[in-house]
């Protein structure tokens, strides 16, 4: 009886140790899987324009966190153009957080104004868009409350 019951715990412990390299969550994957994101722009480079605050309509425009992150888009474009998206937007034709601002997008997801709101802050600290890109796959975006950032200048 204890040879069996040794035995059987033997053998659940090597299922276990087996198995723990597949046991990994699809959240976890999908976290380790960075968003597309631009190189720098090309000096001259034209970027495609970003919504203006007043093309904004209906529940675009419902708060005023929605339509500042237009407004601040618009003063780092550059910077913008070479950060991933955490809404992975990529998936449908997006090509950097940028992209999100360029419609309406970025007014309708949270992670993009987050995403958007981190950025311009990092720039007012003088951080580079590659310092900036990193605290963004690291995930410090998340820790942007979006009711207070429509008071940042």
């Amino acid at each position: 009886m204890l040879r069996r019951g040794l035995m059987l715990a033997g053998l659940l412990l090597l299922t276990i140790a087996v198995s723990a390299p597949w046991a990994i969550s699809e959240q976890a994957k999908e976290e380790a899987i960075v968003p597309a994101y631009n190189p720098p722009p090309a000096p001259g480079a034209k970027l495609p324009a970003i919504l203006g605050r007043d093309q904004l309509w209906g529940n675009n425009d419902q708060y005023p966190y929605q339509s500042h992150a237009y407004e601040l888009a618009a003063k780092i474009p550059k910077v913008i153009y070479q950060q991933p998206c955490y809404c992975y937007c990529d998936r449908t034709g997006h090509k950097s957080l940028h992209s999100c601002f360029e419609g309406t997008h970025g007014a309708e997801c949270s992670t993009c104004m987050k995403e958007l709101y981190y950025s311009y802050q990092m720039t007012q600290k003088h951080k580079t868009a590659a310092q900036i890109r990193k605290g963004i796959i690291a995930g410090e975006w998340k820790q942007i409350d979006l009711q207070s950032a429509a008071n940042i200048q």
